[in-house]
């Protein structure tokens, strides 16, 4: 499974979101939101951010067992439910 973390310089909770994926030997591309306004608009206050083949399973802090539901591929973030009005989808890093 693809995974993208969207963090920002200087978060504290992004260096432990960096940390427990290494721990669980899960590569992920990191993405700084601050490099793209529309990214920064959209995960301002939600970093970290880990969204699996474009939808948000993770964001704020992690939990170990979160995310080991995550990277199983199940879904944790109540908004990625498909058919869930509330769902959302990450954009494509550029």
């Amino acid at each position: 499974m693809a995974f993208v973390l969207y963090t920002r310089r200087g978060c504290h909770l992004c260096e432990l979101a960096e940390e427990l994926l290494a721990a669980h030997g899960q590569a992920a591309e990191i993405v700084d939101i601050d490099a793209d306004p529309d990214l920064r608009r959209l995960y301002d206050i939600r970093v970290p951010v880990l969204a699996a083949h474009g939808v948000v399973v993770l964001e704020g802090r992690f939990h170990e067992a979160d995310l080991v539901r995550a990277l199983a591929g199940g879904v944790t973030c109540p908004a990625s439910v498909p058919g869930d009005p509330g769902r959302r989808r990450a954009p494509r890093p550029t």
